[in-house]
């Protein structure tokens, strides 16, 4: 049996949270297994639709990791044919005892913590003390190990993804209507905030619109920086070019992923926060389409730097700028796209669920 700790887990929508269910399935299909996850409303329709076991542990967050931590100790006093623990964050470990295997999830945000922080220390502890670390990409890997992480423990296995389902005809009707019969389409899907870096894209739609009048920006998501992005759009006078949606379906996501031309997400540090991989960029590819990702993160994991699409520094504008326009000029996203398919398909969970069988 495989016990899987997580914070993050569907019906909760985000990137880590499919990280996790795709993991459980795959593993689901090669063992028994168990999901501790964190209570979520409506969670009931979802769990009895997997073939897994899922124990959701609610209340307040303190009380909740107490709680849990209990609960997942007194399960494995009763089961001893539990193999491995695998777990997305080391604070799932820090109150679990037991000898058996363990493996921590690492993605970079939860981990940049500077040396000999308080923080820190405890990472260190718990992630210098389980079996493997298991690192999204080379980026998170060299933070890891620049913050104290055992090197030798830590093995590099980028998230994967399923493969795609083609958006029915209603979806793509829909997001043909969101296009608006403009030609020129950018993508992003993600949080709004200040990493994901929405303004200097927007910013960069200014100068644009001049040499592709019937561009349009579509921004997928939701979080603290919405309003502040909106404003910037009034301000810049760029309503008939930026279009913001949120809490849409899945299928018209992908619809709208998929009749797109670029995504777009130069992402960059932001106090603490960085961007260890970037899922949504092979997600994507998937549909082939190429990605503008930063330079400061785990994007090169994701994206071949001219081959699948580019990256550039998020923190400069105009490099932002020539990037769009470099993809846009004579039509080259085609071209990347075609690459981006192919790429891809090294992140399907039949392929990245062997990395993890090695370790198992």
């Amino acid at each position: 049996m495989f016990l899987i700790l997580t914070r993050n887990f569907p019906p909760e929508i985000g990137g880590m949270q499919n990280l996790m269910h795709g993991l459980t399935r795959s593993l689901s299909k090669l063992n028994i297994v168990k999901v501790f996850a964190d209570y979520h409303e409506n969670y009931s329709d979802f769990d009895k639709n997997v073939n897994f076991s899922i124990e959701r542990v609610g209340g307040p967050k303190l009380l909740r990791k107490y709680r849990k931590s209990y609960l997942i100790n007194e399960f494995l006093k009763n089961n001893k044919n539990v193999q491995c623990i695998i777990a997305d964050h080391w604070k799932s470990l820090e109150l679990i005892n037991t000898n058996k295997k363990k493996i921590c999830l690492i993605h970079s945000k939860e981990i940049n913590h500077k040396k000999g922080s308080r923080q820190n220390k405890r990472l260190i502890n718990i992630l210098n003390n389980v079996d493997y670390v298991i690192s999204n990409s080379v980026f998170t890997k060299n933070l890891a190990i620049n913050i104290g992480v055992n090197e030798d423990k830590i093995n590099v296995i980028n998230p994967g993804v399923e493969p795609v389902i083609a958006p029915s005809k209603i979806d793509i009707e829909q997001a043909e209507k969101i296009y608006d019969g403009k030609s020129t389409r950018l993508i992003t899907v993600s949080r709004f905030d200040k990493r994901k870096n929405h303004e200097k894209v927007i910013m960069a739609i200014r100068n644009l619109k001049e040499l592709y009048s019937n561009i349009i920006y579509v921004c997928v998501g939701y979080g603290d920086e919405e309003d502040n992005l909106k404003n910037l759009v009034k301000e810049l006078k760029l309503s008939d070019h930026v279009v913001f949606l949120k809490n849409i379906e899945t299928g018209l996501k992908n619809a709208l992923v998929s009749k797109s031309n670029v995504f777009v997400m130069p992402s960059i540090v932001h106090n603490k926060s960085v961007e260890g991989f970037g899922i949504a960029y092979v997600e994507a590819a998937q549909y082939g389409i190429p990605s503008i990702g930063g330079k400061d993160g785990g994007a090169s994991d994701a994206i071949i730097h001219e081959k699948t699409g580019l990256i550039c520094d998020g923190n400069d504008l105009e490099e932002i700028y020539s990037s769009i326009d470099k993809m846009l000029k004579d039509h080259k996203y085609k071209e990347y796209g075609k690459a981006a398919i192919e790429f891809s398909e090294n992140f399907h969970w039949e392929k990245i669920i062997k990395s993890y069988q090695k370790i198992l």
